[in-house]
């Protein structure tokens, strides 16, 4: 029988409540005692350079062994090609917050105190932080992540629009977003001679390693990366930060383990953060409502120090018909921290910005807003013509509807009320690509009928032991429980990040492959000394020609909100996804009702707040940047369709990670505008953009 699909609880679960699981800054490394701690220091200002400085008081400070700047750390072998990993290596300052020194101690404690009373002092030079639509620098990047093109265009589109019945020209902003994992980023580092070993905080070890034997010049072989347990990273754990290639630094100059771990505020400025947008948005439909002109324009921001270019136009390019489209990414590179991954980037700003022009002009037409992205659905990809794989939004959009009851509501917007709360619905479209990277992965039989099963995933918290295990079992045609399942080390067949919704299809897919291989291997039986297979998919991966291949949803969500207060609450949201084929039933709903909380999260509180002065976020800590409480969490209801897919891969899903966070927003800020007839383009929602337009009690 099958263990894959069954919601098996994680089997890493108890470890975690239990606190036997060991995270990065909690891993031993060398002799008890030995193991030193780092502080890291940032810069006070937003540009400029270190004029000098005085680590005199810093070292002076009792338990301090290493104080490190640009004067006395070591050289990088060569320069590294993400320039926020070149720590130490120039006294120039990009951004404020960038790292301008590192003091090492006995202690935590002590490494803080010194860090207090290190003296940096600067050469200040003006700066410019401020995204705008009207920069003058503003730039047509070579590509957006990963590699897709900055600009398309097919047809007429403005010709298109002036003939339209209906028009919608609309700009929508997105702020800064921060994915401040529960565990922030760290790293304990060790060398003995020339062998590196790290126990990192990351989303993939094999990157990780290859990034620091880069820097230090070490062969790849004398890099071992571990993560044995990683509390979240939503992206920001995508690939090495600083405090990893810090921590190796600091052993190196020490010849002692050290661990450096950001702080929570630290995190604002190192590891990342989702690029605010700025977002035109232009569609044209007939009088039946049939799009005929889709246009998204995207202005975003990156960093002076590497570039960073969103995909945000990209999920538009491949949602509804309609003849005549035009996509752009443009980028102003400012002196802010560099943007990177987080949760579904590219969609989840992007289809904010679709889904509420959407729903606008599914009142300039009259048509239900369900109806309306029913009429405009299609079976081939409007840019590329081919054909998808699957494609079951229709679906989403019918079952998803009736199971939260949509049908039969006042489409007029403050229609109606409740006591002193105005009540209303939205919904909008999700879609995800379901990709896979190549992998490689390792079986072996032993005599005693187990197995050892290694690839090289890393499980951030989304259970990807507990599905790998039952993936390997179903493979082999056993049980979970005599499957020895490795993970989470660089010295293993490399493997791909946790990442892109692709982990689970990218892992499974040569655990798969490897299983099948050893089970020719040993059809005559297990020889005394046990036997081994290895794959490696990437060919397989290549051939993947001809087909389109995306996740798709429909999110539901009612929005109360005070005519008193302007506060809004979302007592209900409902969302229908389709994902192929589910690993497990217990992960995959966990998965998708966290990126719904995340995005209802998006929806109503989260922003960074820029002090132009400063140059800098004025909330950089979780006090000030507000996130969805339990008390703003409700009612979140996901569910999926019974999807076959015989495109994808082996197992036969779609990734999951990513899609409940898309379309969630945007089904929430249209809920809120049915509610009170006020269309709010600018996220978050506050009660402040909403009390000047409400109507009288």
């Amino acid at each position: 029988m099958s263990v894959v699909g069954e919601p098996r609880e994680r089997v890493d679960a108890r470890d975690k409540v239990s606190g036997r699981a060991r995270y990065a800054a909690e891993q031993r490394l060398g002799a008890p005692g030995e193991r030193l701690h780092g502080w890291i220091v940032q810069s006070t200002v937003a540009r400029g350079r270190v004029r000098a400085v005085d680590a005199a008081a810093a070292r002076a400070v009792d338990g301090v062994v290493a104080v490190l700047t640009h004067e006395d750390a070591p050289r990088l072998a060569q320069q590294p090609a993400d320039g926020e990993l070149a720590v130490l290596q120039s006294p120039e300052v990009a951004y404020r917050g960038q790292v301008v020194g590192l003091v090492v101690a006995v202690t935590l404690e002590a490494a803080r105190e010194g860090a207090r009373a290190l003296r940096i002092a600067y050469e200040e030079a003006g700066h410019d932080v401020r995204l705008r639509g009207d920069h003058p620098g503003l730039y047509a990047p070579e590509q957006v992540n990963p590699a897709f093109p900055t600009d398309t265009a097919q047809g007429d589109l403005d010709g298109a629009l002036a003939a339209a019945a209906h028009v919608v020209d609309a700009t929508y902003s997105t702020p800064a977003l921060f994915n401040n994992p529960l565990e922030p980023h760290a790293s304990t580092a060790a060398w003995e001679g020339d062998a590196l070993t790290v126990h990192d905080s990351t989303q993939g070890t094999s990157g990780v390693a290859a990034s620091l034997a880069e820097a230090f010049g070490v062969a790849p072989e004398h890099v071992r990366v571990l993560a044995a347990h990683v509390g979240g990273g939503f992206g920001s754990k995508g690939s090495a930060r600083p405090n990893v290639v810090l921590a190796a630094m600091a052993a190196r100059v020490t010849g002692r383990p050290v661990t450096v771990t950001t702080t929570r505020e630290m995190q604002f400025a190192l590891v990342g953060y989702r690029t605010p947008t700025l977002q035109r948005v232009r569609l044209g439909a007939d009088g039946e409502g049939r799009l005929q002109a889709v246009g998204h324009d995207v202005v975003e921001q990156t960093s002076t120090v590497f570039e960073f270019a969103e995909q945000t136009a990209e999920p538009t390019r491949h949602q509804y018909a309609g003849p005549h489209r035009r996509t752009s990414h443009r980028l102003s590179a400012l002196d802010v921290p560099t943007p990177r991954w987080m949760r579904a980037p590219g969609e989840c700003p992007g289809m904010y910005a679709l889904e509420a022009a959407m729903d606008e002009l599914a009142g300039a037409t009259g048509l239900d807003p369900v109806e309306l992205r029913l009429r405009n659905d299609t079976p081939v990809d409007p840019e590329s013509g081919r054909p998808f794989s699957s494609r079951h939004l229709r679906e989403c959009l019918l079952v998803g509807a009736q199971r939260f009851g949509w049908w039969g509501r006042d489409p007029r917007p403050g229609a109606r009320r409740e006591g002193r709360w105005l009540v209303g619905t939205g919904v909008a479209a999700s879609t995800y690509p379901a990709m896979a990277q190549k992998c490689r992965a390792v079986a072996r039989a032993r005599p005693d009928g187990t197995y050892e099963v290694g690839v090289n995933a890393t499980d951030i918290g989304t259970g990807a032991r507990t599905v790998l295990g039952q993936i390997a079992a179903d493979a082999l045609r056993t049980v979970p429980e005599r499957v020895v399942l490795r993970i989470a080390d660089s010295d293993l067949p490399p493997a791909p990040v946790a990442g892109g919704s692709a982990g689970t299809a990218s892992w499974g897919w040569a655990v798969v492959r490897a299983c099948e291989q050893l089970l020719r291997e040993v059809a005559d039986g297990v020889p005394a000394g046990g036997a081994e297979a290895r794959s490696d998919t990437q060919d397989e991966i290549e051939a993947q020609l001809g087909f389109v291949r995306q996740g798709f949803g429909a999110v539901f969500a009612e929005a109360r909100v005070d005519l008193d207060s302007g506060e809004v609450r979302v007592p209900r949201l409902h969302g229908t996804y389709a994902l192929g084929r589910v690993m497990n039933a217990r992960t995959a709903h966990s998965q998708l009702v966290g990126g719904m909380t995340m995005g209802l999260s998006m929806a109503l509180h989260e922003g960074g707040h820029l002090d132009e002065a400063f140059g800098d976020w004025a909330n950089h800590d979780l006090a000030e940047y507000h996130v969805a409480s339990h008390a703003d969490v409700l009612d979140v209801d996901a569910v999926w369709l019974e999807e076959v897919d015989e495109h994808l891969n082996p197992l036969g899903g779609k990734g999951i990670g990513e899609i409940g966070i898309v379309g969630t927003a945007a089904a929430v800020a249209n809920a809120v505008h049915h509610a009170t007839g006020v269309r709010v383009r600018d996220l978050p929602i506050t009660p402040d953009t909403l009390l000047e337009h409400l109507p009288e009690r």
